[in-house]
């Protein structure tokens, strides 16, 4: 499946500007291709002000969030890949949303990512599965009273 955060990133946008409130991105511009002004970048993130007075031509694309701004009464071209979007929020009461990383498919294992080699040979009972039930490892179970 295709990315849900530029579907949530869209929809959060307008809930917040339709709620009368300023949308913020938290941006982690770190991340290449990420094009935000230096001077404002701290510890590696910057917030942005995305709000339709602050912005023009905002667009909030399915690969990308870009816009031209004025930081310190400089006009700049703002793009921001979504990989670098770490939040979408209202700056006046906080609501929004944290952005995890995406699940994709899992990269093939490597060597120790597989089930330990004890050397025994596996059971031969026909059941698949050795000899005693099979154990979870940590975490609460539930067990069959008679």
């Amino acid at each position: 499946m295709t990315s849900s955060r530029p579907y949530l990133l869209r929809a959060l946008w307008d809930w917040i500007t339709d709620n009368g409130m300023t949308p913020h991105l938290l941006v982690d511009a770190t991340v290449d291709g990420t094009v935000v002004p230096d001077a404002f970048v701290e510890q590696g993130k910057i917030t942005l002000n995305v709000g339709p007075n602050a912005v023009q031509g905002l667009e909030l694309g399915d690969e990308f969030v870009a816009f031209s701004a004025r930081f310190a009464g400089t006009p700049m071209d703002v793009f921001v890949p979504l990989a670098a979007v770490m939040a979408v929020y209202a700056r006046e009461n906080g609501q929004g949303m944290m952005f995890g990383s995406e699940p994709g498919p899992s990269p093939d294992p490597g060597p120790g990512d597989g089930p330990p080699d004890d050397g025994e040979p596996p059971d031969d009972d026909g059941d698949g599965g050795g000899d005693e039930p099979p154990r979870r490892k940590g975490g609460p179970s539930l067990t069959v009273v008679k």
